[in-house]
Order: structure tokens, then sequence, then C-alpha cells
């Protein structure tokens, strides 16, 4: 039997557990540039903090969906062994009410491989790979100007759902010794999408290929709402010239902190 999330009632009213996302013109100043492999990292020097007057959107948060696990590893690449083209995200994190930029926030996600297979639960997308618990999972701390950087390849699908990335965002977290972290508050749950065009491009790579699991497209996902960026769609930049050369996603986040 197949473990998917259509079956899950999507949320009605959050409430004040809200999540933001910037629009217009305040987009495109908070974007943050990652078009070519080479680029750095951005820093506090080299990106502009959140202006305090930006405009914001709110939208509601998605299902946590029934493949979430504690204590993964604080860590910005959480690809270990996996294949597939490469994925740059670069999230910014801001404060719902003033839209300044918060740091020292942990922002974690999970998602399932080229195979549509989750990282503790293979073998519900009807394939069979190790399974070692932590591939597709982890975060990062945001630094000074609310920013989290994080590696990974581009999602596949599996059963019921189009293709996605769970995102929590956590404070007040205390790091371990064994690279986790424990004793977090935690802000805010949601999903990030990717542009359909996009996505049927990456599915044509043998990589992907080889996930026979018929896939559900953006527009007939029980979880998507049509909402675009104001639901968690990602803006896409190519990282080369081919498809195989991977994408940086970026969006920008803000929560409720207060």
């Amino acid at each position: 039997m197949f473990m998917t999330e259509i079956s899950e009632t999507p949320p009605t009213a959050i409430g004040r557990r809200t999540v933001l996302i910037a629009t217009g013109a305040t987009a495109a100043t908070l974007a943050v540039a990652a078009a070519v492999p080479e680029s750095p990292a951005p820093t506090a020097d080299t990106t502009a903090p959140v202006a305090a007057a930006a405009v914001c959107t709110l939208t509601r948060e998605m299902t946590e969906g029934p493949y979430y696990l504690d204590g993964q590893y604080v860590r910005a690449d959480i690809r270990e062994d996996k294949t597939g083209i490469p994925l740059r995200l670069t999230l910014t994190v801001v404060d719902d009410d003033t839209c300044a930029p918060l740091g020292n926030a942990l922002v974690e996600i999970w998602h399932c491989d080229a195979l549509g297979e989750y990282s503790g639960f293979v073998g519900n997308n009807g394939h069979t790979e190790p399974d070692n618990g932590t591939f597709l999972r982890g975060g990062v701390l945001t630094n000074s100007v609310g920013i989290a950087d994080i590696t990974t390849v581009y999602p596949g699908w599996y059963r019921g759902r189009c293709v996605h990335i769970h995102l929590k965002v956590h404070t007040n977290v205390t790091l371990t010794s064994n690279g986790s972290f424990t004793g977090s508050q935690e802000l805010h749950t949601g999903q990030l999408f990717f542009d359909e065009t996009i996505t049927a491009k990456v599915a044509a790579l043998s990589t992907y290929a080889a996930n026979t699991v018929p896939r559900t497209t953006l527009a007939q996902d029980s979880i998507y709402d049509e909402g675009g960026a104001a639901s968690g769609l990602l803006t896409l930049a190519a990282l080369g010239s081919s498809t195989s050369a991977g994408y940086a996603g970026t969006l920008t986040v803000g929560v409720e902190s207060s």
C-alpha cells in the first residue's frame, strides 16, 4: 500500500500562524541572485536587509504531511549520496509585523528523492533502495540578514502529489553535539512548489524518468492552492545552459516571531 498525502484535508483557517511572501516590487528587491554555480553565497556584506516598509502578502500554512522526522541534522548540504540535478535554495525569513530579517532562525526542509522515496519511509512509492533515515533532510540557521542557504537535489514525486519540498521555521533552538538540534519554538510549517514547465523538463531526465509512478502536476495537486509565490511557489533560475545543470530557488518567507 502506498502512503500519500492526497487524503489529507487541506488546512482551512490558520489564524495568526501565517506565512508572508513579499510580492511585486518588494520581491524584486528581496530576491537573491544565484544564477551561476560559482556565485558566492549571499552574506551580510553583499545582501541588503529587508526594508521595514516592505509590503507583504499573507498566506496560510500547509500540512506537515506524514513524512516528518524529529531531530535531523543542522547542515547546509542535505544531498548525501542522492543523485539528481542540483537545487540551491536561498530562503529569506522575515518578521510578519515589520518585515525585518529574522536571524538565527532554523530553516528545516525535507523532501523525497528522484524516485519519490523519503528517508525513513523507503518503499512507500514502490522502489527499493538503501534507507538511512537522514537523506534529503536537514536545515540551517539564518544569518544576520535572515538568509538560509541549503543545497539539495531537485525533488522527484510520489503518488498523488506534485513535486514539492516541506518546510519548517524554528527559533530558540539548541544545537547538539551530534549535529542536530533540540528545544525549538516552531513558527511555521509550509511547503515549497516548483514551476510546472521546469518540472516537466526535469522529469524527462533519465534519473527522474526511472520513477514510473504517474506524476501529479501542480494544477492537479490537492494541497497547492494556485496562489503563486504567496503559496510557496519558488522563483527558479537556471544554474547553467542545460536542465541537468540544476536550478537556484529563492523565496522570502515571513513568520510571526513575537
